[in-house]
C-alpha cells in the first residue's frame, strides 16, 4: 500500500494511479537506451567528469537555448503551471551564497532540475550529479546540457567525479542535489535522504538551501494546457542552512540531513510524515 502523509488542510495528494513501492530507493524510471549511445560513455577514470571539449561547450549553447527558450517557458511554466515561491529569501544573503551553495529537492518529475535551477539561479547553469546510465540513454545530451555529471559506477572515477567538484566550488558555482536518490513521478511525501548532499555541504562549508516541489489543482487558464488530472507545481524556496564547522563532521552531517528534511516537510505542508530522514539501511 503507497505510504500517505499527514498533511495541513488544502494539500493536494495526486492521485495519477502510479502504486509506489515500499523500498524509497527503488527505481521506476528506466533508462531509455538508443544503439548509438549504448557504451558510448564508461562511468570510470575515462570519463571527462570535468569537460572541456569542444562538443561539449556546443552541448551547452544548444542546451541553453533548449533549457530557457522551450522547456521553461512551455514545459515548465504552461504545461505545469510552475509557479516559484520563497526565492526573495535568498536575496538577504547575498553575500553569504555568492560562493555557491548546495541545493536540495524532493525528486518528483523530469524536468525538476530545472525547475530548481530556475528557481535560486535563473539562466546560470549549476551541477547536478546523476544516475550514470542514463548518460547512455536518449536524453543524454540534455542531461549534460542541465550540468548534469554522471556519479561513478567504478571506484576509479570517483578521483575525477570528486576533482570535477571541487573545481565547481572553488569557481564560486553552485551544486543541486537530489537526496531521494531516485524519481518517483508525483510523489507526495518526503522520502529519506542520503546523505552524500550534506557531506557536500560540510566538505565545501557551503550554505545548504532546500526547495520542495508541491501540487496545486489545476484551474483557469492552465486547463488548456494540460489534461485536468495532471496537477500543477509550486516550487517552495526555504530558508539557507549553515554550516557549523565546529561540529564534527559525522555530527553535522546529520544534523543538516535532520533539518532538511524538516524544513521541507514543514513547506510542503506535511503534519506528520511516513517517511524518516534517515533510510532503514542507515539507522
Amino acid at each position: 500500500m503507497t505510504k500517505q502523509a499527514i498533511n495541513r488542510p488544502g494539500v493536494l495528494v495526486p492521485d495519477m494511479g502510479i502504486r509506489y513501492p515500499d523500498d524509497p530507493f527503488e527505481r521506476l524510471v528506466h533508462v531509455e537506451q538508443e544503439d548509438s549511445q549504448q557504451g558510448r560513455y564508461h562511468f570510470d577514470d575515462t570519463y571527462p567528469y570535468l569537460d572541456k571539449s569542444f562538443e561539449y561547450k556546443l552541448n551547452q549553447i544548444g542546451g541553453f537555448v533548449v533549457k530557457w527558450l522551450l522547456v521553461t517557458p512551455f514545459v515548465n511554466r504552461l504545461f505545469l503551471g510552475l509557479k516559484i515561491e520563497g526565492r526573495e529569501r535568498l536575496k538577504r544573503w547575498k553575500k553569504e551564497l555568492s560562493g555557491g551553495m548546495v541545493v536540495v529537492c524532493n525528486h518528483v518529475f523530469f524536468s525538476d532540475a530545472l525547475m530548481a535551477n530556475h528557481a535560486v539561479l535563473p539562466f546560470r547553469r549549476i551541477h547536478v550529479p546523476m544516475y550514470a546510465k542514463h548518460f547512455n540513454g536518449s536524453m543524454s545530451w540534455f542531461l549534460r546540457a542541465m550540468g548534469g555529471v554522471p556519479i561513478p559506477e567504478e571506484t576509479s572515477g570517483v578521483r575525477g567525479f570528486n576533482e570535477a567538484f571541487d573545481t565547481f566550488h572553488k569557481r564560486g558555482e553552485s551544486i543541486l542535489v537530489f537526496p531521494e536518490a531516485v524519481r518517483w513521478n508525483w510523489y507526495q511525501p518526503i522520502r529519506p535522504f542520503r546523505k552524500g548532499a550534506f557531506t557536500m555541504a560540510w566538505r565545501f562549508g557551503a550554505p545548504l538551501v532546500p526547495l520542495v516541489i508541491t501540487y496545486r489543482e489545476r484551474k483557469g487558464l492552465y486547463r488548456l494546457f494540460g489534461p485536468k488530472k495532471t496537477p500543477c507545481l509550486t516550487i517552495h524556496v526555504g530558508e539557507p542552512i549553515f554550516i557549523d564547522k565546529t561540529n564534527p563532521r559525522k555530527v553535522e552531517v546529520e544534523r543538516l540531513r535532520a533539518e532538511a528534511h524538516r524544513r521541507m516537510e514543514e513547506m510542503a505542508g506535511i503534519v506528520e510524515n511516513p517517511w524518516p530522514a534517515v533510510p532503514a539501511d542507515e539507522a
